[in-house]
């Protein structure tokens, strides 16, 4: 072997010193600060209320469901949700914490990787990490609170692969167990990390030209092993609690080989030119009969093959290659993931496969450009870079909010029915159901089963007074979907609207058997109850309720209201207390203690209560 397959990238200039270094990583921090500006004022979007940590988890004892509790937050990455966890300690809902923190995980993630580059001796490192912190694909996973998972896993990831480093250099049991750690913690914010052994053995080879069963391989065996049981656990949770089952993951191996193929170009392609990035893209029809589609995983199989063949003379491409592919690998179709239901590939399924073709760009244009002048040289990479932070920036302000988001991805995906159905929610959400119905209406016109839409439509055409077609909707989506809690409780409500109390409460009963966790259900089929005149039965939902979020008023408010008419006042009156310190500019909540007090003999206090429910009411 000649000696340029032993040394397939140059050595790296001298290393800087720590002033120089501390110099990149504040140019890096600053731009990445400046970039997603647009995105720090943003609001909650899509899923994010299910990912940050929920008010009845914010106590220790709630720390410890995170980890002791699969199910109790919407993945099981126990990690991830501690950072939540604390996070919501130190700012509540406010939004910016959590977005700000996002930015410094990005640009933690992008100094890590200029680090990680020069103890590998690959020209450009700085430029690299440049290239990554401001590159429109990674907005996605920047701007977009739940994909904190991507960020700080990211961090995770490089901390462990530049401590294995270290151990490979020293071989001291210390480094490994703290490279384990590190690895370990990886895992437990975002599965994707899984990937990392088969990078170190992919870097092994690229750096020797070979890899040593005992020195390279072995001690990767353990890793290996954490890294199959977190992907099974996560394949598991994808599958049986978030959805990730049915027709639209009936994928046979011939479909789910041409999706691998297509989906790789697609994003080397979005690496390569980003532009028309959409936060749902259109969802391919992979179809076995169609020539053309074969040639996606043709070409790449080829591009391995000359790769491959390529190897004696320049191992690097082919280094890439594996890397990019690999660490992409759990998302190119082999496996079920729930987003597969309204689009095969996203942008930030690459946040982490990115890097590998982030540095190769770097690599060849140091070296492209490495004898130009100095000015020229400058003039282009800072064009280079200020293109992409140009659009980044830009594609950073679809974050703030969900009309701009959801906007956005009709305007370049007009038949995403899940964008439409979602900003009908928004809609409704705002006190506009009138417009949410047009977007429900086109959502089914897109797929005709979608049971969260005739769902949603009927609460809005409830909202409307269009009981009828409201119990029709509704009614369609438990045809559909005959265990779906959501729509057998906006079916009592219907019920009611109807004066059919009776079969109110049924719907409302099932409601909460199909789901006991179901605050508003439990809240209705009380309200019900106590209209009813079971009001024993209804003080024991609404206690139920408030023990779901010990944090919302309405719970304590009803819960007090019927033990007041059970004749327990002394039982109802801390919850009264209790509602109006969670809602003290609220006017009903004062007016329905005044009324207990007024029932009890209480007159004095009860015309305090009533004049401070008056006082607010002219307020509001």
């Amino acid at each position: 072997m000649d000696r340029r397959s032993t040394a397939p990238v140059p050595p790296a200039a001298a290393q800087p010193s720590p002033w120089s270094a501390l110099l990149w990583g504040a140019l890096v921090l600053a731009s990445v600060f400046i970039v997603y500006l647009p995105a720090l004022s943003g609001t909650p979007l899509w899923d994010d209320d299910g990912h940050l940590t929920a008010r009845v988890l914010r106590s220790f004892s709630g720390l410890s469901r995170i980890w002791l509790e699969p199910g109790i937050t919407q993945q099981y990455y126990p990690l991830l949700h501690s950072a939540f966890w604390f996070e919501a300690r130190l700012w509540g809902d406010a939004c910016a914490g959590y977005h700000l923190a996002n930015v410094i995980e990005h640009a933690t993630a992008a100094v890590l990787f200029a680090v990680l580059l020069r103890r590998l001796q690959v020209p450009g490192a700085w430029f690299a990490a440049l290239l990554f912190a401001l590159h429109p694909v990674c907005v996605e996973s920047v701007a977009w609170i739940s994909e904190q998972k991507n960020t700080l896993s990211l961090v995770l990831y490089l901390a462990a692969a530049l401590a294995w480093l270290r151990f490979e250099e020293e071989r001291r049991p210390g480094r490994y167990a703290l490279a384990t750690a590190l690895f370990i913690a990886a895992l437990l914010t975002k599965s994707v990390t899984a990937t990392l052994p088969a990078a170190l053995l992919v870097i092994a080879w690229w750096r020797r030209g070979t890899l040593r069963a005992g020195a390279d391989v072995v001690p990767l065996l353990p890793w290996f092993a954490l890294a199959i049981t977190m992907g099974l656990l996560t394949a598991h949770f994808e599958h049986t609690m978030i959805g990730a089952q049915g027709a639209d993951f009936a994928l046979g191996p011939v479909e789910r080989v041409l999706l691998a193929g297509r989906a790789f170009w697609f994003y080397l392609g979005k690496l390569a030119l980003p532009v028309e990035l959409s936060f749902i893209y259109p969802r391919w029809h992979l179809d076995a009969s169609a020539v053309w589609q074969y040639c996606f995983p043709v070409a790449a199989l080829g591009l391995a093959a000359f790769l491959v063949w390529r190897r004696r003379r320049r191992r690097g491409p082919l280094a890439v290659f594996l890397l990019f592919a690999g660490t992409l690998a759990p998302a190119l179709g082999f496996f079920d993931v729930f987003p597969f239901v309204f689009s095969y590939v996203a942008d930030h399924f690459q946040y982490h496969a990115s890097l590998a073709v982030f540095a190769a760009a770097a690599a060849g244009l140091a070296s492209l450009l490495g004898r130009a002048d100095a000015r020229w040289r400058l003039g282009v990479l800072g064009l280079l870079l200020g293109a992409l932070g140009f659009l980044s920036w830009r594609q950073s302000a679809e974050y703030r909010d969900h009309y701009s988001l959801y906007g956005a991805t009709l305007e370049r995906n007009p038949d995403c029915w899940m964008a439409h159905h979602n900003l009908g929610v928004v809609l409704v959400n705002a006190g506009r159901p009138a417009e949410a119905i047009v977007h429900y209406q086109r959502a089914l016109a897109l797929r005709a089963n979608y049971v969260e839409a005739y769902t949603n439509l009927g609460f809005a055409l409830t909202q409307l007074g269009r009981v009828d077609e409201a119990r029709a909707a509704l009614e369609q989506a438990l045809r559909l979907k005959p265990d779906y809690a959501e729509a057998h409780n906006n079916l009592g409500n219907v019920c009611l609207a109807q004066q059919q109390p009776d079969a109110a409460l049924a719907h409302f009963a099932e409601a909460v058997r199909l789901n006991p966790h179901y605050l508003y259900a439990r809240l209705n089929f009380g309200m019900a109850l106590a209209g009813a005149g079971r009001l024993a039965e209804a003080a024991g939902q609404f206690a139920a309720a408030a023990r779901l979020d010990p944090e919302f008023a309405d719970p304590q408010m009803h819960w007090a209201v019927a033990l007041t008419q059970l004749g327990r006042f002394t039982e109802a009156e801390p919850h009264f207390l209790k509602a109006m310190e969670l809602q003290p500019d609220s006017p009903r909540v004062h007016a329905a203690y005044a009324s207990a007090l007024a029932s009890v003999g209480r007159q004095g206090d009860a015309e305090r209560e009533m004049r401070a429910a008056e006082e607010l009411s002219r307020g509001n």
